[in-house]
């Protein structure tokens, strides 16, 4: 027979007893904080930028770099605005062209009815105070007003540039060609010529 009460040798072993002393504690290395702060190189102070100081050569150079780029960034700005000065120059040139082109486009056209009234005039048909008069002098004074100027005179030099030679005429006495008659007169509008005069020239006798 077996006796109940007899105790098995575990259960009378105390309580804890071979078990190690470091079964289920937590390890060292566990329980230790965590660092969150960024690590620092040795020599380097921590939120400061690392790295040595630049020498003076160092240093020198940068600054020279950031005056050449300040240097270039004004050149170009000064470029930029002198082109913009050119630009509007240009552009008031050709306005300025455009409309002396037009005004003398519309001049031309009206030359014949001057032509008419110098005629008339010249044959006594423009009485002083007569209404035919009256238009003749507000023509000429508005054309006056776009400075319109008469070409061809009688014994000016004569010039190719102005003149349209129709006849010419062997003079004993002339020494150059010079303009002997005007047949019609030219025009000029401030330096453009819109019409030449022409006219019959004087020219040096052959011998």
């Amino acid at each position: 027979m077996t006796d109940e009460n007899k105790n098995d040798p575990e259960e009378l072993r105390p309580q804890g007893e071979g078990v190690p002393a470091d079964a289920g504690a937590p390890d060292s290395e566990d329980l230790a904080p965590e660092d969150d702060s960024p690590a620092t190189a040795e020599g380097v102070t921590a939120g400061e930028p690392g790295g040595e100081p630049l020498s003076d050569a160092d240093q020198t150079l940068l600054d020279q770099a950031a005056a050449d780029i300040v240097a270039e960034m004004r050149s170009d700005m000064l470029r930029a605005q002198a082109e913009l000065v050119n630009f509007r120059a240009r552009v008031e040139r050709d306005r300025q062209a455009n409309r002396e082109a037009v005004i003398a486009e519309v001049i031309r056209s009206l030359l014949p009815a001057i032509d008419d009234l110098d005629r008339a005039e010249a044959h006594g048909d423009l009485e002083e105070g007569t209404p035919l008069a009256i238009i003749a002098s507000k023509l000429r004074a508005g054309f006056a007003k776009y400075g319109l100027t008469k070409v061809g005179e009688k014994g000016e030099v004569f010039d190719p540039n102005r003149h349209e030679a129709l006849v010419q005429l062997p003079t004993p006495d002339a020494t150059q060609n010079t303009v002997a008659d005007v047949i019609e007169p030219g025009y000029l509008l401030g330096e453009r010529l819109i019409r030449a005069a022409k006219v019959a020239v004087a020219v040096p006798a052959a011998e």
